[in-house]
């Protein structure tokens, strides 16, 4: 953890993070006319392993091959001119045609909705999808953009003092949710 970051509290271990992915999984199936034509498209970074966790999911119920893609939002942030002169970019692929199928959008955490509109509009430079629909891990509330999520993970309440840190195995070593405190 950074520096002026001080550990709150653990909101999901292993068990709770798999067992909250499983029946968002469900939800994406119960959701779904036809499996063959959705898109499970991850933001990056950490949206990308959740989509591809939620893929593993959704094959373990029904026989599918679920399609997962990755969408960068580098170049579509409306605060790009504070990050710096070079954003690493390492692009948006959703591996297919995307026009008539529905795209569910995964991320880690919905806060303030600027990274989901920044992911629409990446993802609309590819084609029309029938739709979009919105799948996080965690909404924590504090929107700024008229966004919501269709499936949620877990909705929690925060105060603007405290952050959310989505942990994935590949990346920090573990599957968690950590509810942290800016000091």
């Amino acid at each position: 953890m950074a520096k002026n970051i001080r550990e709150k509290y653990k909101l999901m271990d292993e068990t709770a993070f798999f067992r909250t992915l499983r029946r968002m999984a469900l939800e994406i199936i119960e959701n779904s006319y036809d499996l063959d034509y959705i898109i499970l498209a991850g933001i990056r970074t950490r949206g990308v392993y959740l989509a591809n966790y939620l893929k593993n999911e959704i094959e373990k119920e029904i026989k599918t091959n679920v399609i997962v893609g990755e969408v960068d939002i580098s170049f579509y942030r409306d605060d790009l001119s504070l990050l710096g002169e070079a954003p690493i970019v390492k692009g948006t692929k959703l591996n297919t045609e995307i026009d008539n199928k529905v795209i569910f959008l995964v991320d880690d955490v919905l806060y303030t909705g600027r990274t989901v509109r920044a992911a629409i509009d990446a993802i609309l430079d590819f084609g029309r999808p029938k739709a979009i629909k919105l799948v996080v891990l965690i909404d924590r509330g504090w929107r700024e953009l008229p966004i919501y999520a269709d499936i949620v993970g877990k909705k929690i309440t925060t105060t603007l003092n405290e952050i959310v840190e989505v942990k994935v195995k590949e990346i920090d070593g573990e599957n968690a949710v950590y509810i942290a405190e800016k000091i």
